[in-house]
């Protein structure tokens, strides 16, 4: 028992040198100083806490900022969804602003209108279109109980648009210009200053009109404005019809072919005016005729 304790002790020997070598190093490395008077096992604790607390600062700091990223991205995204709702607010604003333009020089127009005309100004909203006449015609909300007749005139910003072709007690149809193929009285230029005087009806083309019977040797221009006379005995004289935009020279014995684009624009009415218009009655055929004898009945002799 003796002999494998001595041998235990031998064996044990190189391990307790180390051992105590060891603790023998750490006892002189604890009382070590640097040249900056720093103990050793401070300056190498810190190099070890640096190699490990710097990746854990790197990952800490890119977590950070991912999450704050994530964080910038919904602040930004609700900035511009408010940037958004702003802009179309401020774009409805605009489309108020237009519309309360648009409606103001409307009715500006309508009162000059009414002001300047010597006959009644009756104004009206266009609530249907027929779609069976291919929207040349107009259905309005004045009628009959507004004192609206057939044939009445109707304009809108002073110029002409067509006229009542039908009434009810509370709506009345309205035939475009363009649609009219009875023609109607007009003058290239101002009446009573102009011999270019014709006749303007519609055609097949949907948005222009025709004017005949205009003398080839007139001259005639592109860009001149034609108005109505009055003597066809539904509209009254002076109101505009349209510029013209095409001229097909005609000569001494055959006449101009004028295309005219109406001024009113007719297929985007919204509101218009009726003129309480009554043509002034003609003179009886038998009044202008000279020996013309009639009996007590009104009958004509010869």
């Amino acid at each position: 028992m003796a002999e494998r304790s001595q041998k235990e002790v031998w064996r044990l020997a190189p391990w307790l040198m180390i051992s105590l070598l060891l603790f023998n190093f750490i006892l002189m490395a604890f009382d070590a100083k640097t040249a900056s008077q720093q103990r050793v096992v401070r300056v190498w604790t810190q190099v070890a806490a640096d190699f490990v607390q710097s990746p854990v600062t790197t990952v800490s700091s890119s977590v950070n900022n991912y999450f704050q990223s994530i964080s910038s991205l919904r602040t930004a995204q609700s900035e511009n969804d408010i940037l958004k709702q702003r802009i179309q607010e401020l774009e409805v604003e605009v489309k108020q602003k237009e519309d309360l333009t648009f409606e103001t020089n409307r009715l500006k127009s309508l009162l000059e209108l009414k002001e300047q005309a010597p006959y009644k100004i009756l104004p009206a909203q266009i609530i249907g279109r027929d779609p069976s006449a291919w929207f040349d015609t107009s259905i309005i909300n004045r009628g009959s109980l507004d004192g609206v007749k057939l044939n009445m005139p109707i304009a809108t910003n002073g110029a002409l648009v067509g006229r009542v072709i039908a009434v009810s007690p509370l709506t009345a149809q309205i035939a475009l210009i363009t649609k009219d193929k009875s023609g109607l009285g007009a003058v290239i230029g101002e009446l009573g200053n102009s011999n270019a005087l014709g006749v303007v009806s519609g055609n097949s083309k949907k948005e222009i009109l025709e004017m005949g019977y205009v003398p080839g040797s007139i001259e005639v221009k592109v860009g001149e404005t034609v108005y109505t006379t009055g003597q066809d005995g539904i509209y009254p004289p002076g109101l505009k019809l349209g510029e013209i935009v095409e001229v097909r020279s005609g000569s001494a014995t055959v006449t101009h072919q004028i295309f005219i684009k109406p001024s009113a624009n007719l297929y985007a009415m919204q509101e218009v005016a009726v003129l309480l218009y009554e043509p002034p009655p003609r003179p009886e055929y038998d009044k202008s005729l000279p020996n013309v004898i009639k009996d007590e009945k009104g009958a004509r002799k010869k």
